[in-house]
């Protein structure tokens, strides 16, 4: 991973598969039988910039933590929906920090910093 662009660049991809689980979870919170999924990418993103050597940071998936209901589905909606808000707000930091840093690009390059 090389520089900030590439930094937030990996966070805005993780936050837009976070973004596609919990919508995944949400259209499956009533089916039974199902087990709710999560993206993963903080700690490894975490880990690869405290690595100091540009280490590489990984998005993965796993099953989210939580006890079945009676029908099997261990999807809790409330928790969904605020992890949705998060992701968001989350998704438009990150999506402004890339579009400053191209805009940084932008007038070093002779252009408008605007």
């Amino acid at each position: 991973m090389s520089g900030i662009v590439g930094i937030l660049q990996f966070a805005v991809d993780g936050l837009a598969q976070q973004q596609q689980d919990i919508a995944q979870n949400l259209a499956n919170s009533e089916t039974p039988g199902y087990t709710g999924v999560q993206a993963n990418f903080e700690s490894s993103l975490a880990q690869a910039l405290d690595s100091g050597t540009g280490g590489t940071a990984q998005l993965t998936q796993s099953a989210t933590p939580g006890l079945p209901a009676t029908n099997g589905n261990n999807v809790n909606l409330s928790d969904q929906l605020v992890e949705a808000e998060q992701t968001t707000l989350q998704y438009q930091a990150m999506v402004d920090m890339l579009n400053a840093q191209f805009r940084l690009v932008q007038g070093a390059a002779g252009g408008s910093f605007q």
